[in-house]
């Protein structure tokens, strides 16, 4: 019997693959018991703040925006979201309607997954479990930082730490992407400025070579973005 737990672990047997978690739901095994799949256009309404909050969503491919509107009319973007993410997990906590709204920023294909179904899969998938758990865990560490950079970053920061989460960077290291375009109003209400500061902003990072845009895309250089943040 080996005493050391690695002896007989041969040195070249193959990483262990990441869990793809559209191909567990789209599996002929689950797909019957993971809700149904929907297809949105971009700007297209995916769910309404006070609709009733009955599934979890999981986005396939695309992305999706989710604000907040107040008494008043005021509307808050309160995060961007994109492929392999999932929304709507309030329902998992009893919460009876939806605090928030959702909306296709792009063509986008996603996952309803019925409140009760979604609780027999995180049971019955350990895999998922812990994907799931793991987005739970980075989404609260996102707004956490989110809060942070309100209170002690520049506007000009806060609009580079959007871009690069945006992007599905998360870090100045991540590779150039290129996103559907984003109206700068949009990005006003993401970072708590004003859309004229944005634009400013925006023709700046371009000028610099941080950002390139048209009317096809927004393309991101994490790398280069490392001027703003001052993390260079």
């Amino acid at each position: 019997m080996p005493t050391d737990m690695t002896e007989g672990i041969r040195a070249d047997s193959p990483p262990r693959r990441a869990f793809d978690a559209t191909a567990f739901l789209d599996s002929p095994a689950t797909r019957m018991s993971a809700g149904q799949v929907v297809d949105y256009q971009a700007n297209e309404t995916v769910y309404s703040q006070g609709d009733p909050s009955a599934t979890v969503l999981y986005i396939q491919h695309g992305s999706v925006k989710l604000s907040v509107l107040s008494p008043v009319g005021k509307e808050a973007v309160v995060g961007m979201l994109g492929d392999g993410e999932f929304f709507g997990e309030a329902a998992l906590a009893g919460k009876p309607v939806r605090r928030d709204a959702a909306t296709a920023m792009a063509a986008s294909r996603i996952r309803l997954v019925p409140k009760a179904q979604m609780i027999h899969l995180l049971h019955q998938e350990h895999a998922l479990s812990d994907r799931f758990i793991a987005h739970i865990l980075a989404r609260n560490v996102r707004i956490e930082e989110d809060l942070i950079d309100q209170l002690l970053n520049s506007a000009e920061k806060r609009l580079a730490r959007t871009l690069l989460l945006l992007a599905g960077c998360g870090t100045v290291d991540g590779p150039t992407r290129t996103l559907p375009v984003i109206p700068q109003e949009v990005l006003a209400e993401m970072v708590g400025t004003t859309r004229s500061r944005v634009n400013a902003f925006m023709n700046k990072f371009r000028k610099h070579g941080f950002i390139d845009y048209n009317k096809c895309g927004l393309t991101v250089h994490p790398a280069r973005l490392n001027v703003v943040l001052g993390q260079g």
